[in-house]
């Protein structure tokens, strides 16, 4: 593990493997786990993530856009690859890294029939979420062009839930998996031919387990960051501090001196700023990080590359750890502090921080 940097986010692929392994516990012998890689993969490295799962046996990969898909290949990512959005102006590009596409509209169907080029495709439906993916009332139109068509061959059907994670909506998840089975079986009629079928996310999974399919599609669960004890948070982000000050009573800190210090204090300057995803509803009393196994509220507002801390109750100095978020400040906590969830904060970390592994691939 690399020491030059200050700041890292420490990835553990043992943690990885323990929760790939719970999940596919949870799982029928036949039922595969699509393991979602988009947005470098929740910011832990795509290429990485993706390699470590292809060893324990994940076969097919999800990911958003195409140049997800074409950095993959050239990592060195030999599995089936799925994108989900690819656009109008990918296709070369899609055909030439062997990459699976999800039609989830006409113009993106017609688009690879007029093509005349083999292609594996996934066909998505819209069950209620009203994004991506056929409405019901295409579905005979879809088929019969599908039909027609020899060079696309279609190897999924999915879908997406639209609210698995809040079980008070549980009627609004079952309606929409119904629909989903319904119109699933429709198109297998229709086609005279059994797909792959998916719908469950990780909510899903993890919330109705009796409604799988044979297939899933997991990203935040494998990465832990879910309320279940059996899951384990796979990264860290850390720091040090880089400067400690004391300062009186009545002492403007930060920008705008929003904050004013109410006594005589110890702060502590930390080199993480927005710039690298930390985001700016943090300070002014929001947030907090761990110092010396303390935990030290983050004052003032978040600077591009750096924030403070108050650490007048924890003995520190210049160069001590700091821990912004990981086994000791879980990120599901500071998600709740910023009312969102982790899926942003992963997603926005930049990749000026240096990514390092604990574990073998």
């Amino acid at each position: 593990m690399s020491s030059k940097n200050e700041t890292k986010l420490e990835i553990d692929l043992n943690k990885l493997k323990h929760n790939y392994y719970y999940l596919k516990s949870l799982l029928k012998n036949e039922c595969e786990i699509i393991a979602v890689v988009k947005a470098f993969a929740y910011g832990h490295g795509d290429v990485v993530i993706s390699k470590t799962l292809e060893n324990l046996g994940v076969k097919t990969f999800w990911v958003a856009d195409f140049e997800e898909g074409v950095n993959l290949r050239k990592g060195g990512i030999k599995s089936k690859i799925i994108v989900a959005n690819p656009g109008a102006k990918s296709y070369n590009k899609i055909i030439k890294n062997q990459l699976d596409v999800v039609l989830h509209n006409k113009r993106l169907l017609n688009l690879y029939i007029k093509k005349q080029k083999e292609v594996n495709v996934h066909i998505k439906i819209n069950a209620g979420m009203n994004r991506y993916g056929f409405d019901v009332n295409e579905i005979d139109e879809m088929c019969e062009i599908l039909k027609k068509n020899n060079k696309l061959k279609v190897l999924s059907i999915c879908s997406h839930l639209s609210s698995a994670n809040n079980l008070s909506k549980s009627e609004e998840t079952l309606s929409q998996i119904s629909l989903f089975e319904e119109t699933a079986a429709k198109i297998e009629k229709k086609l005279s031919c059994n797909f792959n079928k998916h719908i469950l996310n990780s909510s899903g999974l993890l919330h109705f387990p009796d409604k799988i399919f044979n297939m899933v599609r997991l990203g935040i669960s494998l990465y832990g960051s879910y309320r279940n004890k059996n899951l384990l948070e796979i990264s860290k982000l850390k720091s040090v501090i880089s400067q400690n000050r004391n300062i009186k009573k009545g002492a403007g800190v930060g920008y705008s001196s929003e904050f004013k210090a109410k006594k005589d204090m110890n702060i502590s300057v930390v080199p993480v700023g927005y710039a690298d995803g930390l985001n700016r509803r943090f300070g002014e009393g929001v947030g907090s990080v761990l110092v010396n196994g303390v935990l030290c509220t983050i004052i003032g507002k978040i600077c591009m590359d750096s924030f403070i801390i108050d650490t007048t109750q924890v003995n520190c100095k210049e160069g001590d750890k700091v821990e912004i978020f990981g086994e000791g400040n879980s990120i599901l906590k500071i998600s709740k502090d910023l009312q969102t969830i982790p899926y942003e904060i992963y997603s926005t970390i930049n990749r000026r921080i240096k990514r390092v592994y604990i574990g073998n691939l």
